[in-house]
């Protein structure tokens, strides 16, 4: 039986296939994932360097992207910072596919704005649920109604629908799980969220990430906003501060 992750019916063709990047240098596992993907009704474009990805991106706006880390031209690392640049793919998902298990190079991951990372080698079945996870938790996290768009608090100002987060008047375009953490914290209303609260409703369950990932995306986001509004509770966990 076919893993049903896909929006697209064979009987309504007006429906839009979900749409899959695949950057890597070895052209038989792309052409590996590719098959496999195409075969599971996406969209599938490929590219074999990170200037060729972002080149790519640009133009096909990929609601998923599979990135290698090592690659020539440009590393993988340095492609998801400037992917992350791009206003049009703010809401796409990159998730690193590499055969790199080094803790460095997984915090260098997250770090340019990754939202997971799988180690290589991985079985076509496991990532194609890998992908359908992800791609049914972006499209919850994109919905909502009109209330529920914004948030507001202490000078901030948070717009879910369009991704852009406004302190004191400067609009931010952050990565998306630097987004999804900031909304979470600001919608507490001043409750310490725990550690693992922080990973089931950021990250979720079939993501596999370690505490220190948490820390790489409060550091950037102290480093974008302003230091004064997330305080670290020491063994516990991180909230949002009101300003006085």
């Amino acid at each position: 039986m076919s893993y049903q992750i896909i929006q697209v019916r064979d009987n309504n063709m007006s429906e839009t296939k979900q749409k899959i990047l695949i950057v890597d240098d070895e052209e038989d596992i792309v052409d590996m994932l590719k098959y496999n993907l195409e075969k599971e009704g996406f969209d599938v474009k490929t590219a074999s360097n990170g200037i060729e990805c972002i080149k790519v991106a640009s133009e096909f706006i990929p609601d998923l992207v599979l990135l290698d880390v090592m690659m020539p031209e440009m590393d993988g690392v340095e492609a998801c910072v400037e992917l992350r640049k791009i206003d049009s793919l703010q809401h796409t998902i990159i998730c690193f596919l590499t055969a790199r298990s080094e803790d460095y190079s997984q915090i260098a991951a997250y770090d340019s704005g990754a939202d997971d990372y799988v180690s290589k080698p991985v079985k076509p079945r496991v990532l194609i649920s890998k992908i359908g996870a992800l791609l049914r938790r972006n499209e919850i996290k994109s919905g909502g109604g009109d209330d529920s768009n914004i948030i507001s608090s202490s000078g901030i100002e948070i717009d879910k629908e369009k991704y852009i987060v406004t302190v004191e008047g400067v609009e931010h375009y952050l990565p998306k799980k630097e987004f999804e953490l900031l909304s979470l914290l600001v919608s507490g209303d001043g409750a310490v969220f725990r550690r693992e609260a922080i990973l089931n409703q950021v990250w979720g369950n079939e993501i596999v990430v370690g505490d220190r990932t948490i820390d790489v995306h409060i550091r950037k986001l102290r480093e974008k906003i302003g230091d004064q509004y997330i305080k670290t509770i020491k063994g516990v966990g991180y909230k949002f501060v009101e300003k006085a």
